[in-house]
């Protein structure tokens, strides 16, 4: 399935650190397991995407998936006429980057895992818990076993917190057992926050155990896609510190906050790794 959008860059959306499940296979070649499937995407050149999938699945999931129906070209436009010069280079350098629509007990758990570790350790984790909690899914080649969904609530909330530390989540196993029976118990209505207000469902995460501010924001932007969600991690500090100099006003992104997040968290730690 051939998909023509001058916004839409694999690349960048699997290293903007929004999804830990996404991986390069080869140059311009990605994979990722999202909604019980497993997809390749070939970057085909600079807006054109090819999605091993029929035009059924695509509509199906990956559509909505990829937000594919949202106008980032609007924002960027709006940022590159803007007067925020950093901004400005933000957007140009990561203009192919959308939110994706992740499923929201899996970036529930994602960012729990991810407090305190770099993202090679988060996904190792992450690709962890799914081998020994989720089902194996089938490859477009017609491979088992190598590639697994994510695992349910049900699944997570009877988990053995010495099993989990084995893979490597840490202190965070009490966090990730508890998330996931508020969850599976209908504590915690994941798809009511979903449908609800950017800041009802901040304060609803953060009734967790182990969930703060960020890991709050970080869930409520990627896993139920309130892009007005800001969070703020130490790159986003750094540049609202050393840029902006603590004065960055968010009501002049009202409603897509979030975006702008992105393209500033990309752009600032790219230029730091090529750096």
């Amino acid at each position: 399935m051939i998909i023509n959008n001058e916004n839409l860059d694999i690349k960048q959306i699997a290293e903007s650190g929004q999804c830990f499940r996404m991986n390069a296979l080869e140059d311009n070649k990605y994979r990722t397991v999202a909604y019980g499937r497993y997809i390749e995407l070939t970057q085909i050149d600079e807006t054109t995407v090819d999605f091993s999938c029929t035009e059924e699945e695509f509509n199906e999931i990956w559509k909505d998936y990829f937000d594919l129906s949202y106008d980032y070209k609007r924002i960027v436009d709006r940022l590159l006429s803007g007067k925020d010069e950093f901004l400005k280079k933000s957007a140009d350098f990561g203009k192919g980057i959308r939110i994706l629509r992740q499923e929201p007990f899996e970036a529930l758990i994602s960012f729990i895992i991810s407090q305190n570790k770099n993202i090679p350790a988060i996904k190792t984790c992450i690709e962890g818990i799914c081998r020994e909690y989720g089902e194996p899914v089938k490859t477009p080649q017609g491979i088992m076993n190598e590639y697994y969904t994510f695992p349910t609530p049900e699944a997570l909330a009877f988990a053995n917190r010495e099993d989990l530390r084995k893979l490597k989540t840490g202190y965070r196993d009490e966090y990730i057992i508890q998330a996931a029976r508020a969850v599976y118990e209908g504590e915690l209505d994941l798809q009511a926050l979903v449908e609800s207000s950017h800041e009802v469902a901040v304060e609803a995460l953060m009734r967790l155990k182990g969930v703060g501010m960020k890991v709050a924001n970080c869930v409520s932007l990627f896993g139920l896609h309130h892009i007005e969600a800001f969070p703020v991690d130490v790159w986003i500090k750094k540049i609202l510190d050393d840029v902006y100099d603590g004065k960055f006003d968010l009501n002049l992104y009202s409603g897509y906050a979030g975006i702008v997040q992105q393209y500033m968290f990309y752009y600032i730690r790219s230029a730091q790794l090529i750096g």
